[in-house]
């Protein structure tokens, strides 16, 4: 069993208030995030979404390299990206889709193999498992020619 660590800091009200996030890894030490980085469009800092779709795009991607090589083909490269939609609903907000695209050149595949295995990949890794909750969560998958 594998158990990882991120902690927040947050100071003050909701609207004002800052934040800063912090994984166990390091990758993210003390990084900041507020109103402003949410819901105004601030780089300096990030927010729970861009979080979340990192982290749905990067298990997605090693999932699908491991659906490769269980196939007995190896991926020569992958790219994916994950845009995730935050909605308002009632007096809140809710994550009401994510779309993940990925660009992958993999030797030694056609097309219908490359869809099943991103198609399984997506509904197999753990990420997608826990945001199952999420209403709408799509995949555009294009095999680059070796």
């Amino acid at each position: 069993m594998i158990e990882q660590r991120a902690s927040v800091h947050w100071e003050g009200a909701g609207k004002t208030g800052r934040g800063s996030v912090s994984t166990g890894s390091g990758a993210l030490q003390d990084y900041p995030y507020g109103f402003t980085s949410r819901f105004e469009g601030d780089r300096k800092g990030t927010n729970p979404e861009e979080i979340v779709g990192a982290a749905h795009a990067a298990c997605f991607t090693m999932a699908f390299a491991f659906a490769c090589e269980k196939a007995g083909v190896v991926p020569g490269s992958i790219d994916t990206t994950a845009k995730v939609r935050l909605a308002r609903q009632g007096d809140g907000f809710v994550i009401d889709r994510i779309a993940l695209a990925m660009d992958a050149s993999v030797p030694g595949i056609d097309e219908a193999q490359f869809q099943q295995l991103a198609q399984g990949a997506k509904q197999n890794c753990p990420l997608s498992k826990a945001l199952a909750a999420v209403p709408e969560i799509t995949l555009d998958a294009k095999l680059r020619s070796s």
